[in-house]
C-alpha cells in the first residue's frame, strides 16, 4: 500500500501576547464571580491596546466584583508593568462597561436550557499521551517553555511571543519535526545572533529533545528581524480571537463560538469541554486511535440537538454503536455538563493560556474509570 506522507502545522502564542491578555482578564473575572456567586452568568469580553482597556460584556450576579483590580492584577502577573515593553498597568486608563445580562437570555438558562444556540466540536487521538495532537502540545510547550525563560531575573525576553510547529506525518502518525517558528518579544542590548542561540538552547531543544523524532528541523528565530515593540502596543488584543489556538490547533473543525469570559451556561463553552470529554474516552478506550465529536443545541433547550461521531476510519466497531453508547453514559445536557465537571467552580483562569486541552488537572480531561470499562467493554 502507497505510503501517505503530509505536513501539518499548528500555532501557538504566549500569555503575553495581547489577545491572551485579553482571554485572561476576562476568565480571571469570570473567576472572581464564580468564586463569591457560583450561579453567576458572566459574558465579559475585553480589548486592549496602547495604554487602555476596555471591559465589556453582560452580568448577572448577586455580588459586586472590582473587575479594573482583577484586569490590573492580570497585567502585573503576565509583566506588563513598564509602558516601553507594551503595557503598563499602572499607568493605564480602565473602561469598565459591565452591565446586567438580558433577562430573555437569563430566562432561558433558567430551567436548564442551553445559553445560545451553536455547534461544538471536540477530539482527541493518540499521537501524544494528552490524547492530543502533537502539533499543538509541541507549540503549547514552546510558549510555556518561553515564560518560564522570560521570567528568569535579568532575562532578555519579554512577554509577547508566538509559535508555529510543522509535523510530517506517514500514514497519519507523526514521523518528525520539519520546520519550527518562534518569535519572541526582547530586549534592544540583544543582537539577532546572540537571540538565536539564546532561544534554541534554552527553548526549543529542551522541549523538542524529548519527543524522539526523526529529521533536522528547520528554526527560524523572528524571521522578520527585531521584535522590540510588543504587547498591547504593537498589536490591539480582544478576546476570542485565539480559537484555534485554544482548542486543537485546526486537527479538527471549530464551530466559531470563543470560551474565555463565559460562564458555563453558554455552551459554546461547556459543550466544547463535553464534547473533548466524550472523544477522549472513546480513544482511551481504545475505541478509535482519532475521534471527533460534535455537538449542537438550541437557545432554551436542554437536549443536544444533533450529535455526530467521526472515527476517520480508525474505529474498531460501527459509530453507530459510539453513539449510542455515548446517549446512555454521559448526560450531554448543559446541567449535566455542568454537574459531571464541576464547572461552576472558578477554574477558568488557567485555560486561558497555552490551551484549554491537554492539562491534565483540568475536569474535561481527567478519565472516569467507570465509563471508560464500560466503553472498552464494546470492544
Amino acid at each position: 500500500m502507497k505510503t501517505k506522507t503530509f505536513q501539518f502545522t499548528s500555532e501557538s502564542v504566549s500569555d503575553g501576547h495581547p489577545d491572551k491578555v485579553a482571554d485572561q482578564i476576562s476568565d480571571a473575572i469570570l473567576d472572581a464571580y464564580l468564586a463569591k456567586d457560583p450561579n453567576a452568568k458572566v459574558a465579559c469580553e475585553c480589548l486592549i491596546t496602547t495604554g487602555q482597556l476596555v471591559i465589556a460584556g453582560e452580568v448577572t450576579s448577586k455580588v459586586h466584583i472590582d473587575a479594573i483590580a482583577v484586569a490590573r492584577e492580570v497585567i502585573k502577573e503576565i509583566g506588563y508593568t513598564d509602558s516601553s515593553i507594551g503595557f503598563s498597568e499602572s499607568d493605564a486608563a480602565y473602561i469598565n462597561l459591565l452591565h446586567e445580562q438580558s433577562p430573555e437570555i437569563n430566562n432561558s438558562v433558567t430551567d436548564g436550557g442551553a445559553g445560545d444556540q451553536g455547534i461544538m466540536f471536540g477530539y482527541a487521538c493518540n499521537e501524544t499521551s494528552e490524547l492530543m495532537p502533537l502539533p499543538i502540545m509541541i507549540s503549547h510547550q514552546l510558549m510555556e517553555k518561553q515564560k518560564e525563560v522570560r521570567m528568569r531575573p535579568g532575562s532578555m525576553l519579554l512577554p509577547d511571543a508566538k509559535s508555529q510547529v510543522t509535523i510530517r506525518y506517514e500514514n497519519y502518525l507523526p514521523v518528525a519535526i520539519e520546520n519550527i517558528v518562534l518569535s519572541t518579544q526582547h530586549v534592544k542590548q540583544i543582537s539577532q545572533a546572540e537571540l538565536t542561540t539564546f532561544v534554541i538552547n534554552e527553548i526549543i531543544n529542551p522541549v523538542i529533545e524529548s519527543y524522539r523524532l526523526a529529521g533536522n528541523p528547520v528554526i527560524m528565530i523572528n524571521p522578520s528581524g527585531s521584535f522590540t515593540i510588543g504587547g498591547p502596543h504593537g498589536d490591539t488584543g480582544l478576546t476570542g480571537r485565539k480559537i484555534i489556538v485554544d482548542t486543537y490547533g485546526g486537527s479538527c473543525p471549530h464551530g466559531g463560538g470563543a470560551f474565555s469570559g463565559k460562564d458555563p451556561s453558554k455552551v459554546d463553552r461547556s459543550a466544547a469541554y463535553a464534547a473533548r470529554y466524550v472523544a477522549k474516552h472513546i480513544v482511551a478506550a481504545g475505541l478509535a486511535e482519532r475521534c471527533t465529536i460534535q455537538l449542537s443545541y438550541a437557545i432554551g433547550k436542554a437536549e443536544p440537538t444533533s450529535l455526530y461521531v467521526n472515527t476517520h476510519d480508525t474505529g474498531i466497531i460501527d459509530e453507530s454503536l459510539i453513539e449510542e453508547a455515548i446517549k446512555a453514559l454521559f448526560d450531554l445536557t448543559p446541567n449535566g455538563i455542568i454537574r459531571t465537571l464541576g464547572l461552576k467552580s472558578p477554574i477558568y483562569k488557567p485555560t486561558a493560556a497555552f490551551g484549554h486541552f491537554g492539562k491534565a488537572h483540568l475536569p474535561w480531561e481527567i478519565i472516569d474509570k467507570n465509563i471508560l470499562e464500560q466503553l472498552t467493554a464494546l470492544k
